[in-house]
């Protein structure tokens, strides 16, 4: 389920392990513009890290407070659902860290730690932290690599989650 090799770089050949880092820094860079593409309420930059036939399951995270969000299913409505969900109301940041990647040809698996703070625009005493763990598939598309499903849990929470997202 989540990534958990030992070693970063499987590569051992210059030229390969050459290939092999910029492949791991493009595929955690498809993360890198799904968070802040939301920070900034920025849909382009958002939709640039989803295939057009991504999945988001935010399901998992949810059920800790007890929310029944349903899958996400294509770029299209995962960026119109979230970015609409937030707008003019939650002003959010997100922070990646402990990338580990696996890569495979043209598929790679990422996981990542996120931390996601959401604040209501109308009342900054209303937020919401959370501390996610994410697990991503990727698919290569030319140069770039694109997030295909993307399972989101949580680990914990601060603050009052149903003000920011509903119950």
């Amino acid at each position: 389920m989540y990534v958990t090799t030992q070693h970063a770089v499987s590569a051992v050949a210059a030229d390969a392990v050459t290939k092999e880092l910029r492949d791991r820094v493009e595929i955690t860079d498809a993360l890198y513009r799904f968070g802040l593409g939301q920070d900034l309420k920025d849909g382009e930059l958002f939709a640039s890290g989803f295939a057009e036939d991504a999945e988001l399951d935010f399901r998992p995270a949810a059920a800790a407070w007890g929310a029944e969000p349903p899958l996400m299913s294509g770029r299209d409505t995962i960026v119109t659902t979230i970015l609409a969900m937030f707008e003019g109301r939650v002003d959010t940041t997100h922070q990646v860290t402990n990338s580990r990647v696996a890569v495979d040809g043209d598929t790679a698996r990422l996981t990542a730690l996120v931390e996601a703070q959401h604040l209501l625009i109308a009342d900054r005493g209303t937020h919401a932290l959370l501390k996610n763990l994410y697990d991503v598939d990727l698919v290569r598309e030319g140069e770039r690599w694109l997030m295909r499903r993307v399972r989101i849990d949580n680990l914990w929470y601060t603050g009052d989650p149903t003000a920011v997202f509903g119950g």
